[in-house]
């Protein structure tokens, strides 16, 4: 059961920056307007396509379980000064700190679990234990 959980929590976790990766290509010119909104100028293009780089690659490694601990260290590389930046709570208006509290809050569970599997691996269901038991026959 574990290693079925494993699989399931490395496609949801994945699942949350493959879809950030494909709407920041497909919005690639309003996100560049939100990168201005916080303050985020310099280099835009080069920042905004190594970001959606970081996200494909990182998603892909978790969701397949190769290298999975170094994908998650490539997203919590991005995604936890990210997540600071976007959700400083402290910097927001008393009416809106209530709101991004609780977003910071969902963001470093995100980071939390970036850790497990940076820490425990993919599990038993990865393709690199899939190819590493599949035996080739000499002819």
């Amino acid at each position: 059961m574990k290693a079925i959980l494993d699989l399931v929590g490395r496609f949801f976790l994945s699942a949350i920056f493959l879809y950030e990766a494909v709407d920041s290509f497909l919005y690639f010119e309003k996100t560049q307007e939100k990168m201005t909104l916080y303050g985020i100028n310099w280099q835009q293009d080069f920042l905004l396509t190594t970001s959606i780089l970081v996200l494909v690659l990182g998603g892909m490694l978790i969701l397949t379980g190769y290298r999975a601990g170094f994908g998650a260290f490539l997203l919590l590389c991005y995604f936890f000064p990210l997540t600071l930046i976007l959700h400083a709570f402290w910097n927001y208006p008393p009416g809106e700190q209530r709101g991004q509290a609780i977003q910071l809050m969902h963001d470093l569970a995100i980071c939390g679990g970036l850790l497990l599997v940076l820490v425990n691996g993919a599990g038993k269901y990865s393709i690199k234990r899939i190819f590493s038991t599949i035996k080739v026959r000499n002819s």
